[in-house]
């Protein structure tokens, strides 16, 4: 039998653990995995079973809200022709009283004025149709939700008791090993009626979570990463309105740490430590215009490379020091000519109208 444990700090995360031999007879400790990928793999397996008859209960579903509303209604008729009737039974007491035996006048009174003021209520609370309208349920939408049985799963409304006593209706037993050589924790669903079935989930590597960043935001870093700094591409994708995993906004360390999970590399003068430089620095760095970098790029003089087509030009500085390289600034530095004015900022998103 497994049971059920929870670990982690901040918000605990259940696992299911076989703890009885060790607990009672001193065994090596058996299986232990993680609960939230095969819950949900139990549970895409009950949506498919049940999916076929979906139509048909939700049918019937519609013909017992009906039949609910018209009980109420009914109900609700009952109730003010109940409230009539005393209403007219105390008048018909207070009518036939003696006027001058004065208590038993007021008493009648104070009788029929509360029929009066219970059947008020009640024509009130039936032209408001509350009773009514709670009972209501439309058709296309019981027919939509049985098309999509997964969203009535996972709505807010269907509480854990809901769920539990449907997987109590269909499963017999669940059945559990994992598998060691292909990390895989093995399901075999015995359900009601003889029929088995086996899932296999994948049990995650050491690290890894289910908080990652969407596909798009992968993409836009991917595209910008070749470009543009951290800082830039966070600031981006915050104007964007994209959040992380964990619904945080970006910052430069958190798109650095996206990148190194998913293996995407950034340019490489981007951290700015000396060892790798853009043209503009090393234009800047040693006193001449930008064009004169970029001839000396241009005709094979100077190694650099680009990631991809205007991308900044990677140069390492080693390669600023060899003696060709050193002869060609020095003669360019002896004609003179204006430094390298700073560029315009292409690493800034600028939005129109902002």
């Amino acid at each position: 039998m497994l049971h059920v444990t929870y670990g982690g700090q901040r918000t605990p995360q259940p696992r299911y653990a076989c703890r009885m031999g060790n607990a009672m007879h001193g065994l090596a400790p058996c299986i232990t995995f993680g609960a939230r990928r095969p819950d949900d793999a139990v549970a895409r397996a009950l949506l498919l079973a049940v999916q076929p008859l979906a139509i048909e209960a939700a049918l019937v579903a519609e013909r017992d809200a009906i039949q609910h509303v018209d009980e109420h209604r009914r109900a609700l008729e009952l109730e003010i022709e109940q409230a009539r009737y005393e209403a007219a039974l105390a008048a018909r007491r207070y009518e036939a009283v003696d006027p001058d035996n004065r208590l038993v006048a007021s008493e009648l009174e104070e009788r029929w004025n509360a029929a009066l003021t219970r059947l008020k209520a009640c024509e009130e609370k039936a032209r408001a149709g509350l009773v009514r309208e709670a009972g209501h349920v439309d058709r296309d939408d019981l027919l939509a939700l049985a098309d999509d049985l997964s969203r009535a799963w996972s709505a807010p409304t269907t509480t854990m008791r809901t769920k539990q006593q449907l997987v109590r209706a269909l499963v017999e037993e669940i059945v559990v090993d994992v598998d060691d050589r292909t990390r895989e924790v093995v399901l075999v669903i015995h359900w009601r009626g003889g029929r088995h079935s086996e899932l296999r989930v994948r049990k995650p590597q050491t690290g890894e979570h289910t908080k990652r960043a969407s596909d798009e935001v992968d993409a836009m870093i991917r595209e910008m990463a070749t470009r543009w700094s951290d800082e830039n591409i966070a600031a981006t994708l915050n104007r964007m309105g994209f959040t992380t995993g964990a619904g945080n906004t970006w910052n430069a360390r958190r798109v650095a740490s996206h990148r190194h999970t998913v293996g995407i590399d950034a340019y490489a003068s981007a951290p700015k430590d000396g060892q790798c430089l853009t043209m503009f620095d090393a234009a800047k760095k040693y006193g001449v215009p930008c064009h004169v970098i970029r001839r000396l790029i241009k005709t094979g003089v100077l190694p650099a490379r680009q990631v991809m087509f205007d991308a900044p030009w990677q140069i390492l500085a080693s390669d600023l020091e060899r003696d060709d390289v050193q002869r060609a600034l020095r003669e360019r530095r002896r004609r003179g000519g204006r430094p390298c004015r700073s560029p315009r900022d292409t690493r800034t998103l600028t939005i129109p109208g902002t």
